[in-house]
């Protein structure tokens, strides 16, 4: 069955081989991980675990893939029939919880689940309803109240309780009115998945042992990077058989700022005292002068466990710390870097698509953006519109939810008039007075608009809209998914109000092309699934990570990639350049001033120079542009504290503290630079400044 474990190494092997019991993997970056998971997986088998009583759970559709096919192909070939182990994310076990369990929580079964789009549009009527303006609360400012709340388990009642000053009572009543709104069109928000699967546990305990049941095996990926929804969670299912193995690294806990909570990897061994601790520290991926680095500042964080990581691969080019005179000298400098680095000689010529450029904000990429179009290099910006954010793949998916459910009020008020049928503002202004009015979902009264004062015109379109989805519910079940989504394309005429609305050169076409590839999808979903159906198609549509999006970096389109750091993470790149490594980007100001934050800043420098494999580049600028202005700039603290420059670093985190804690914009009382292995090229401050002349006079060594 599959490899042997021979081929481990001896920590590795240990992990593996340890089948029973509590046991805590501190696996760091570039260890093997996944590859420690799927082994044991393949190990419990082998000593007589059924597949089906394993249960792996990770953050992203795209890890749980991996680990799934990775996983099968060491099982080998199962006897037909044998259920092979359940791999998922934890968003994607929660929506198969509460399928089941549903109705104890009040719910339909065919419950939908709204995405960001549908939840804004639901936050906006919520504000309409209780009449506050976008200047007090913005739709988006009151999904991240909300947001917050759930994923403390805090209820409307304790969140109005607990409200301090004006937008969060405000936040606190909309949050009422938003999750009344959820329940009436049977559905829930994707942070509700976690938060009703631990209500479910909570108050049915009947529940939580069915569930608890089915497995025999827990392991839990990235353990570092749960939230408490999802800790409470773990522990339900596993308290029962306790075989429970997690696997992570706390020095790459970096999502504290959407609720991860590093205290649970920490603190594994007070939940569990009897749990076993195997530290996997043999590196696969960096060259020992990275790896260097990148010891010498984790030890800078208090809150870790101790280890350390050791190359594989020994030798290698030692990494640069390069200044600039601004952020543009900045982008030419690594621009033309990159150049030299795809027009080499064929030995040493590299793809694009092994290059990548990290920053910590979102606002850093447009210079660089700028010079990579001017050198005519390809490159991808990685977070862009994802594909389930097209507003046509909305606006179908919309239909099919409505199908499914007729009770999601979201997706019925996205659908009533598009394409446009004469049911316009006012109308649906009127019935949904007359909902509010009878308590009753908006589907339930369309039949009634005879006796709300609308023309008969209007009562006819209303019905008519009515009746044909009515004839499209009734043919569920009964024709395949993407056939259907075709008829229901024809009847509604979409590919003719695409070309009314979109006029440029190919735009409809295009936007066209976006939706086959949804009926493709669909059509794909049914081959690949035993019992397909339109609720299952939708779920998998909603669960398209929105993590993933931020995992297609460049390598897939044969260009550098620019991304975020936290989007960097689980990838790996031969040449990384971490731009921008100054006090106030890198740790972010709001760390700084915030005395908190500062060590997980510090994981997130880790997390970006443990991407690289073979060269790292990291730079800081003299000066940046604020609001218009050159202003000096302090050049981070962690570049001292990865150059054992102690002394250095405190007085840089000194510097910051004084400038930033003070709101000045001028220049800081102190610099401490390292010295650079960049020279700083002079810019004239006359006439034009001839930019591309004067990086050329910088050398780097």
């Amino acid at each position: 069955m599959g490899a042997p474990v021979s081929e481990l190494n001896p920590a590795q092997r240990e992990a593996v081989t340890t089948l029973s019991g509590p046991l805590l993997v501190l696996a760091g970056a570039g260890t093997g991980k996944t590859r420690v998971i799927t082994y044991r997986i393949a190990q419990l088998v082998k000593h007589g675990t059924p597949p089906h009583r394993i249960l792996a759970v990770t953050f992203t559709n795209k890890a749980a893939r991996e680990m799934r096919e990775r996983a099968l192909r060491l099982l080998g070939k199962r006897p037909r029939g044998a259920k092979p182990p359940e791999i998922s994310t934890f968003h994607s076990l929660c929506v198969r919880i509460l399928r089941r369990h549903a109705a104890l929580l009040g719910y339909p079964t065919e419950f939908s689940i709204y995405d960001r789009g549908d939840q804004e549009m639901l936050a906006r009527l919520v504000l309409r309803d209780i009449r506050v303006s976008d200047s007090t609360l913005r739709p988006g400012e009151l999904l991240g109240f909300i947001s917050t709340w759930k994923n403390q388990n805090v209820s409307p009642d304790e969140a109005r309780q607990a409200a301090e000053g004006h937008r969060a009572e405000v936040a606190a009543q909309a949050y009422a009115r938003y999750e009344a709104q959820l329940r009436a069109g049977g559905s829930m928000d994707f942070d509700d998945l976690l938060l009703q699967t631990t209500r479910l546990f909570r108050d049915h305990p009947e529940a939580r042992f069915a569930e608890a049941s089915r497995f025999d095996h827990l392991l839990i990926d990235e353990y570092q990077d749960t939230n408490r929804l999802q800790y409470e969670i773990v522990k339900a299912l596993a308290q029962r058989h306790r075989n429970l193995c997690v696997v992570g690294d706390d020095d790459q806990s970096i999502y504290g700022w959407r609720g991860a909570e590093v205290e649970h990897i920490l603190s594994f061994q007070n939940d569990w005292p009897d749990a076993r601790v195997v530290r996997l520290e043999f590196n696969y991926r960096s060259r020992a002068p990275i790896l260097e680095l990148a010891n010498k500042l984790i030890l800078h964080n208090s809150a870790r466990h101790q280890k350390v990581l050791r190359a594989s691969r020994e030798g290698g080019v030692p990494p640069r710390i390069l200044r600039m005179e601004d952020e543009n000298m900045e982008a030419e400098h690594v621009v033309r870097e990159i150049r030299q680095l795809l027009v080499g000689d064929a030995e040493r010529r590299v793809s694009p698509s092994d290059i990548a450029i990290l920053f910590r904000t979102n606002e850093q990429p447009r210079a660089f953006e700028l010079e990579l179009r001017r050198e005519k290099i390809p490159y991808v910006l990685v977070g862009g519109l994802s594909f389930y954010d097209r507003r046509e793949i909305k606006d179908v998916l919309a239909y099919l939810r409505v199908l499914a459910n007729p009770l999601d009020e979201v997706s019925l008020l996205r659908v009533i008039n598009t394409p446009p049928r004469g049911i316009g503002p006012s109308t649906v202004e009127t019935l949904l007075e007359h909902a509010v009015s009878q308590g009753r979902p908006l589907w339930t009264v369309l039949p009634e608009a005879e006796s709300l004062s609308l023309s008969e015109g209007v009562v006819s379109r209303i019905q008519g809209f009515q009746k044909l989805l009515d004839g499209f519910r009734a043919k569920l079940g009964t024709m395949p998914i993407a056939d259907l989504v075709r008829a229901l394309l024809d009847a509604i005429e979409y590919r003719a109000e695409l070309e009314r609305v979109y006029t440029g050169p190919g735009e409809a076409e295009s936007r066209w092309l976006a939706i086959e590839e949804l009926v493709n999808a669909a059509a794909l979903y049914e081959q690949r699934t035993d019992a397909p159906s339109l609720l299952g198609f939708l779920e998998e549509a909603a669960l398209a990570d929105r993590d993933d999006k931020d995992q297609e970096s460049g390598r897939e389109r044969h260009a550098v990639t620019l991304m975020t750091l936290h989007s960097a993470k689980g990838l790996e790149f031969p040449h990384v350049y971490m731009v921008g490594v100054e006090e106030g980007i890198l740790p972010h100001q709001r760390s700084v001033l915030e005395g908190r934050g500062v060590e997980e800043e510090r994981r997130l420098c880790y997390v970006g120079v443990t991407r690289a494999q073979e060269t790292l580049t990291l730079t800081f600028t003299k000066a940046r542009m604020k609001w218009g202005k050159p202003r000096p700039s302090i050049p981070s603290r962690f570049l001292m504290e990865m150059r054992g420059e102690t002394e250095r670093a405190r007085r840089a985190a000194e510097a910051a503290m004084a400038l930033f804690g003070s709101g000045a914009t001028g220049r800081p009382r102190a610099s401490s630079a390292p010295e650079s292995e960049a020279s700083s090229g002079k810019r004239s401050t006359k006439g034009s400044r001839k930019p591309r002349e004067a990086t050329r006079k910088r050398s780097a060594s």
